[in-house]
């Protein structure tokens, strides 16, 4: 039985009084619209208008800004009205009035949430129209969008499996009011309504209550047998003291959440928990706790239509419509069914699910607390033989320093996600403390293996180096639990008011430890080195937030790094605190964490490894300046500057080589003179990166050499190219520190800071003696290996090697998106193909590869090994021996070039 429409969009139009539900109590305007005023508009607008119920000053503003976009752009992309009501929304944002849902513009207008929020971007034509609080509500409403858009799937999905159909369809209807329980339990539970985590295990909470108290036979037999078999009898309030003597109804059924759990691979400790605090404490506001039947389904729609129209976004319970403004875009599900449904034999099929958001979300989840099963909540007893080791012993300091920032992290966590959540804040911070141990017993047995010493009492002692360690593990658990993540491009306020409060996007670790950048970025390789059990996405993510330290983060008034700076800087004149020289060399160093938090005591050369020949030049190029002779020589160098600016040169090098891909490819020569300019700032001019962000640095940079060179490249055009980067927010160039306190566009930073800074420099690039060129940085794929990523064999692209990364995980699990796996472990044939296998990767005889049946030549085709020799391609027989030879020789080849590159590898680490 189909399911019944609700005009959820016109009922809204009926019900909601113009600006009855606005957040802004002092607002002295009559909501009304006189059409009257609006004569001067096209009819058609104050139409949509009217209908939105908005007042006459969003009405003027909206206009205006209309006109503004019609001018600025050469051809109207869309029709008119899809466009006023994007200027519409961009209006009562900037103002902060509440006369429309999005949900209500999207019916009137016609258009999903996707291809809305699409269009409102399109209108930042001349880099004016979207305010950074614009942007913010976007990014916020696109992740909560596909956030429950996720959600959704997983729920109807996941209640084909519990509920049965019957004749009258009333499964629809205890779905329709789970599903609707759900989003008000999101809404009035969690702050970060956009936590997938949480949110799905607020769902299976939902779906616990539900299944309890449904009648048997709209259950499938697996739930119908573990839910609870009597269900007491209600009692009336007034009666409820008096009926102590029976039992009350169980909070939870523990069978029933289990098999929920294990049926979505959760975590049955964590979901419990969720439902005794933040869920069970839902059910108490409602009333709920103690009733055995269905909460009442109107009761239910009209408590979520307050929340809905108070939060003036999307109306949750469309997605069970499958109304078309909530309709997911078919590329997004092309891409989650993309995955292949089986792996084995059709004899042995085995279904393999599509990755989506939610199942990559758990199993991650569950791959790191699997990882850290053998860790505990207290240190090892290896552990504790380094403290014992330590002059000082730094055992109670540690402890204690735990305990207070576990009560920081958790009453944050709390305050940011929801008030019941802190529990939740307690559970993330126990993993981070088994990983921070797990990590730190890792890091001293690698500095026992290469110093040979067993006494690490500076480091241990160092709680600058403790606090950073917590801090970046405690980021590795909330990025698995996709609670810190970038899609706002690093920045977690931007004009959005008190967002970031409810926000633990990286660096919210950092303030809430009072941690400096310049000190968090010390451990973050050494870290990856110490963990061969992190994900590639967590690398990634890492890496990120190394990215933004040294863009962004760093260069706040406050941090260390403008000390360390004017120390090396206040030495001597020719003082560099890393030389120009030194970019053409690879990113190689032997410095650990231990040498970072404890530099400058460690003396020693800057960059060269210590057993790698030091060539005179070399030694003039990387180490300090030579000092004359009879002068008191200087202090030993910070490796922790020096390592840090190495990397920010080649960060600053990669982003402008993009830059310069896109707008100057005609124009290659201007690529190395825009650098030199850009790396000469850096180094003598850093002082114009406080509080600021290296990107605006780069474009002035670019704009500077452009205009002396006389090539037409307009900021215009340079920003528009810029929001095509990657990890890129308009914030950038919109918000630009001028003075203290003072911030402006791009072009007025440049006008009045960069080029009345550097104007003498800059200039010099158009003379006929132009600044020496600074060396271009050699640039590494990435400077941290991902040693469990799928790696493509060279010369072919089709056949891709990784290394199983845990036995707990299936092979099933690490199928690729194309074809068939071949798992070494599974049956795939007979045992002499092993044979052969392991005659030919073993045989060092290049003949016995040549006499090889190699038959004709393979075919341009999808590599698949199958048991019957028949290839997928073409559906022909073939002999399944010589087929798989062939192409094991193949591979053959390609294997010895790989150990080739390896042994080349290998070389060049020996030289780290």
């Amino acid at each position: 039985m189909p399911p019944k429409k609700r005009s959820s969009g016109s009922t809204q139009g009926k019900e909601q009084k113009p600006g009855a539900e606005s957040a802004s109590s002092d607002k002295k305007e009559s909501p009304g619209l006189s059409v009257k005023k609006h004569r001067d508009k096209d009819a058609e607008f104050v139409t949509l208008c009217k209908s939105l119920h908005v007042t006459d000053s969003v009405c003027d503003r909206a206009w205006t800004l209309w006109k503004g976009v019609q001018e600025s752009m050469d051809e109207v992309p869309d029709s008119q009205k899809k466009l006023w009501g994007a200027c519409l929304f961009v209006t009562v944002t900037d103002m902060d009035v509440a006369c429309f849902t999005l949900t209500q513009v999207l019916k009137e207008v016609s258009l999903n949430v996707k291809q809305f929020l699409a269009l409102v971007r399109k209108l930042d034509v001349n880099l004016d129209t979207i305010s950074t609080k614009v942007n913010s509500a976007l990014t916020r409403v696109e992740k909560k969008y596909d956030v429950t858009l996720a959600l959704y799937q997983r729920f109807e999905k996941t209640c084909k499996k519990i509920f049965a159909l019957v004749s009258d369809g009333r499964e629809r209807e205890t779905m329709r009011s789970c599903w609707t329980m759900f989003l008000l339990a999101k809404g009035r539970t969690l702050q970060m309504e956009d936590d997938l985590v949480i949110s799905f295990q607020l769902l299976l909470c939902t779906l616990e209550l539900f299944i309890k108290r449904c009648p048997s036979e709209l259950l499938q037999p697996l739930y119908t047998m573990n839910r609870v078999q009597s269900t007491p009898t209600r009692t009336s309030r007034r009666n409820q003291s008096k009926a102590k003597s029976r039992p009350p109804e169980p909070e939870i059924n523990v069978q029933l959440l289990e098999t929920l759990c294990k049926e979505n691979e959760c975590s049955t400790e964590e979901v419990k928990n969720v439902y005794q605090t933040s869920f069970s404490a839902f059910l108490d506001l409602l009333d709920l706790s103690r009733v055995p039947e269905f909460p009442p389904v109107n009761d239910l729609n009209q408590q979520y239509e307050e929340h809905y129209l108070k939060s003036r976004d999307i109306d949750g319970r469309l997605f069970f419509d499958g109304d078309e403004t909530v309709l997911a875009p078919k590329i997004e599900i092309t891409q989650v069914e993309r995955t292949p449904k089986k792996n084995l034999l059709d004899d042995d099929a085995v279904l393999i699910p599509p990755q989506t958001p939610v199942r990559a979300a758990m199993t991650s989840i569950q791959q790191l607390r699997g990882d850290l099963t053998s860790s505990g909540d207290q240190p090892s007893t290896n552990l504790a033989t380094y403290f014992k080791n330590c002059t000082v012993d730094p055992t109670q300091d540690v402890l204690k320093r735990l305990e207070t920032l576990g009560q920081a992290f958790s009453q944050r966590f709390g305050q940011a996600v929801g008030p019941g959540c802190v529990i939740l804040g307690k559970q993330r911070y126990t993993l981070g403390v088994r990983l921070y141990y797990k990590v730190m017993e890792a890091m001293l047995k690698s500095e026992e293996k290469r110093l040979s010493v067993q006494n690490f009492s500076k480091l241990l002692n160092d709680s600058t180096f403790h606090t950073s360690l917590l801090a970046c593990a405690l980021e590795v658990v909330m990025a698995t639990y996709g609670e810190s993540s970038f899609k706002s491009g690093g920045y977690n306020s931007g004009g959005a008011g008190d967002l970031a409060e409810t926000d633990l996007c990286f660096p919210w670790i950092l303030d809430v430890f009072n941690l400096a950048a310049f000190d968090f970025y010390k451990v973050i390789e050494s870290f990856i080195k110490a963990d061969p059990t992190l994900t590639k996405d967590v690398i990634k993510h890492l890496e990120t937030c190394e990215n933004l330290i040294m863009e962004r983060i760093s260069w706040r008034t406050d941090s260390p790094l403008f000390e360390l700076l004017k120390q090396e800087h206040g030495g001597s004149v020719t003082e560099q605190v890393e030389t120009p020289a030194c970019l053409g060399q690879p990113l190689q160093h032997n410095h650990t964490a231990a040498d970072l938090y404890l530099s400058p005591m460690r003396p020693g050369l800057r960059v060269l490894p210590p057993d790698s020949p030091a060539t005179p030049s070399s030694q003039a190029s990387c180490q300090a300046l030579s000092q004359p002779a009879g002068q008191t020589p200087h202090l030993p160098k910070s490796n922790s500057l020096s390592l840090f600016y190495k990397k920010l040169y080649r960060l600053a090098y990669t982003r402008l080589k993009i830059l310069c891909s896109y707008l100057l490819s005609p124009h290659p020569e201007l690529e190395p003179i825009i650098w030199t300019l850009f790396q000469h700032t850096l180094q003598h001019e850093y002082e114009l990166m406080r509080d600021r962000h290296l990107d605006q640095l780069m474009m002035s940079a670019m704009y500077a050499i452009c205009k002396v060179k006389s090539v037409d490249l307009r900021f215009k055009t340079i920003v528009t190219a810029y929001k095509n980067m990657p990890n890129t927010n308009q914030e950038t160039f919109k918000h630009v520190l001028i003075t203290e306190g003072q911030y402006d566009s791009i072009i007025v930073f440049y006008n009045q800071v960069f080029m009345q800074k550097l104007k003498t420099n800059i200039l010099q690039y158009a003379s006929l003696r132009p600044p020496t060129l600074s060396p271009i940085p050699q640039i590494p794929r990435s400077p941290y290996k991902f040693p469990n990523s799928p790696l493509r064999v060279p010369g072919s692209n089709n056949v891709y090697i990784s290394p199983l990364k845990s036995p707990r995980m299936s092979p099933g699990i690490m199928t690729p998106r194309s074809r068939m796996l071949v798992s070494i472990g599974e049956s795939f044939g007979l045992s002499n193909r092993f044979q052969k296998i392991n005659q030919m990767v073993n045989s060092s005889d290049r003949s016995f590869k040549r006499t090889l049946d190699l038959g004709s030549a393979p075919k341009q085709k999808r590599l698949r090994f199958d048991v019957d020799g028949q290839d997928e391609a073409d559906g022909s027989k073939s002999d399944g021996d010589s087929a798989l030879i062939q192409k094991l020789a193949e591979m053959s080849s390609t294997r010895s070039r790989m150990q080739e590159q390896k042994m080349k590898e290998d070389a060049e680490s020996k030289m780290d």
